[in-house]
């Protein structure tokens, strides 16, 4: 098996496929596509998920607090808590656990949200170490009911740009070398890309809008995220490249490694499918909170994922093994 979260097709053969589905109070299952499960708690529903950092060694606590509370947003949710687990290697020193700690607890608080339990451990088990972030959020059930499906016609928008997350790892694991490269003011630009990957704040205004659908950019990066946006509503798109915009320390970042931006991790990013007549909304609130947001498509009946870069395109096919480990 290749490195790096299973694919599509493994995760319905062997994950999906294994799963009871027995209580009535699961509102939202295990998808493609699907950031969050969703549980019925009477006039509330109770939203979860849960990840991993694998990645990387560095910024981890910083990275575990946003990539869960990015998927609470994604479904249009304040996110209240969360529990993290922390396996770390024999010899890790107590200094290290206490610096994830203090960034996990730096970040949270920026964010309004508790960390409210998890377990920490020394394991031989793993040789650097594992954080595992799980987040919980809340929200009236008649919301999160009245919310649409995505549809064809609807407008596919991008919030910050492509390759986010993985350009500030790459830049922090890379830091020397790059620095030989470029210098080191691009460097630190590059690095400081992971102080924008939070997406929580544009998907409470989304979800206040009542957008079609909300995916946030994880492991295999932009492209990924639309064919698993598209295979959850069994519906097509056409992208235009050119709109995506990339930062200039991605560009340099992904040229060097020849590995491509567009597939590349980038939580802080927000795939979203809005309607014609909501976009204008959309767009407003984002300008009144300085969001970056770039139209970058619309969806079509027609199941095929288009990227059209000028007279050429080409087809999207089902994400692989993200590019940040063909790097590190």
């Amino acid at each position: 098996m290749q490195v790096g979260k299973l694919t599509s097709d493994q995760l319905k053969s062997i994950i999906f496929s294994t799963l009871n589905k027995k209580r009535k109070e699961v509102i939202v299952r295990p998808n493609i596509g699907e950031d969050c499960a969703i549980l019925d708690f009477g006039e509330y529903v109770c939203v979860m998920s849960t990840d991993p950092i694998t990645g990387t060694s560095e910024e981890i606590g910083k990275l575990a607090v946003h990539i869960t509370c990015n998927d609470i947003a994604a479904s249009g949710v304040e996110p209240l808590g969360l529990m993290l687990t922390i396996m770390a290697p024999v010899g890790t020193k107590e200094e290290e656990i206490k610096k994830i700690m203090l960034d996990a607890s730096n970040e949270a608080a920026k964010l309004n949200v508790d960390i409210i339990g998890g377990h920490t451990e020394i394991t031989s088990a793993v040789n650097r170490i594992v954080l595992s972030s799980t987040g919980v959020g809340k929200e009236k059930k008649d919301k999160i009911m009245q919310r649409k499906s995505l549809k064809p016609s609807d407008i596919l928008v991008l919030t910050k740009g492509a390759g986010i997350e993985g350009t500030g790892i790459i830049c922090f694991e890379k830091y020397q070398e790059l620095k030989q490269l470029y210098g080191k003011e691009i460097v630190e630009e590059g690095k400081k890309l992971l102080d924008s990957i939070s997406v929580v704040k544009e998907g409470i205004i989304a979800g206040k809008v009542g957008v079609s659908c909300m995916h946030d950019v994880t492991e295999g990066g932009v492209l990924g995220a639309i064919w698993e946006m598209c295979e959850l509503y069994k519906l097509g798109c056409t992208i235009y490249k050119e709109k995506i915009y990339i930062h200039k320390s991605t560009k340099l970042v992904c040229d060097h490694y020849k590995i491509d931006p567009l597939r590349l991790i980038s939580s802080g990013s927000m795939i979203i499918g809005v309607s014609k007549d909501k976009l204008d909304l959309l767009k407003s609130e984002f300008e009144k909170e300085n969001i970056d947001y770039f139209i970058i498509g619309e969806f079509t009946k027609e199941k095929e994922i288009i990227l059209k870069e000028g007279k050429q395109q080409t087809i999207v096919l089902q994400p692989q093994s993200d590019e940040l480990y063909k790097v590190l």
